[in-house]
């Protein structure tokens, strides 16, 4: 397993490995988006091109994590070039804890609520045979890389927002290469920041809910394990921890094999376009709100997975409110 992180500084980006507290930086590739097309041009493996441009320059990860220092923990991905070459969605009601937490959001409305019928249909179908397509899952829509906030960088609560909460999982990190095939360059922890009071409203509030800012990082995990991973996650107000349950992920307790969402994502010809970049979320196990808390500005949140890296964390900041409409004039 290869941990990548990519750095920021007064000298600009730069790429290294994690190796216990020390990040080892490479010697020429800036960004690991170029270090993944070396490794397609290359037709060598993305671990390959990273240990092959060690450099022996070592730096502090206690000070680059905590944001002390010359440097600051970057995205795990982005493209160098536009942000808008970065499609960042998820898929939803893939674990069963998930489906009971959006249940209770909907439950009033009727006796089986769409979420539980999306979910037998994912246990139903989500694990197809090798070769074969399985039910598609729910899928959703966040944004494209302007919305991806790094470790220590603040999730925004928008004025015209009416919660935020946070949603741990796992996310997929992929590029196309030049003959249109997706390629998984690793995975990463996340935070699937919604607005899950404004979805409670109706179930055809989701598609609005899920245009937040979210989180990825602070390692990208090349080679990881996604059979069965637990976790947990936590959030702290004032100093102190307000919340913290045990979550868990991975191909064992979900109900869509990974290939099938996979397929799902990818089967779109618009979602390869070479050269672009996805960052695709797999589903929660718990959240905070499920729990009937209403996160504030200035509390923080804690996302960990095991074999993931060092632990994900972003305060909450809530924008103030503005009372005057967007306005559109004619050209």
């Amino acid at each position: 397993m290869l941990r990548l992180i990519q750095l920021t500084g007064r000298s600009g980006g730069h790429v290294g490995v994690v190796t216990g507290d020390s990040i080892e930086l490479l010697s020429t590739n800036r960004t690991i988006y170029g270090l993944a097309m070396l490794s397609l041009s290359r037709g060598a493996s993305l671990k390959d091109c990273a240990v092959s441009q060690l450099s022996g320059e070592m730096v502090d990860y206690n000070a680059v994590y905590a944001g002390h220092g010359d440097w600051q923990v970057g995205l795990p991905i982005d493209h160098p070039d536009d942000p808008a070459r970065v499609l960042v969605s998820g898929t939803g009601l893939t674990h069963m804890a998930s489906v009971k937490n959006r249940d209770a959001m909907h439950s009033s409305a009727q006796n089986v609520t769409d979420s539980v019928k999306m979910y037998q249909l994912g246990l139903a179908g989500g694990r197809p045979e090798a070769g074969r397509v399985g039910t598609s899952p729910e899928w959703f829509y966040k944004g494209n890389g302007s919305v991806l906030k790094a470790h220590n960088q603040p999730l925004s609560i928008p004025f015209f927002a009416e919660d935020g909460g946070e949603e741990p999982e796992i996310a997929g990190v992929y590029v196309i290469d030049n003959a249109g095939n997706p390629r998984r360059i690793g995975f990463c922890q996340g935070n699937e920041f919604s607005d899950h009071l404004f979805e409670k409203r109706n179930y055809l509030y989701l598609a609005s809910s899920k245009l937040r800012e979210c989180a990825i990082g602070p390692e990208l995990i090349v080679d990881g394990d996604f059979h069965h991973v637990k976790g947990e996650v936590s959030v702290f107000r004032k100093g102190e921890t307000l919340w913290s349950q045990p979550i868990q992920t991975g191909e064992e307790v979900m109900c869509h094999s990974l290939a099938n969402m996979e397929h799902h994502h990818f089967k779109f010809p618009g979602h390869r376009r070479p050269g672009d970049v996805h960052v695709h979320y797999y589903g929660a196990d718990a959240f905070s709100f499920g729990a009937g808390i209403l996160l504030q500005d200035g509390d923080w949140m804690q996302v960990s997975f095991d074999g993931f890296g060092r632990p994900l964390r972003n305060p909450v900041q809530k924008e103030e409110v503005s009372e005057a409409p967007v306005t559109v004039t004619a050209l």
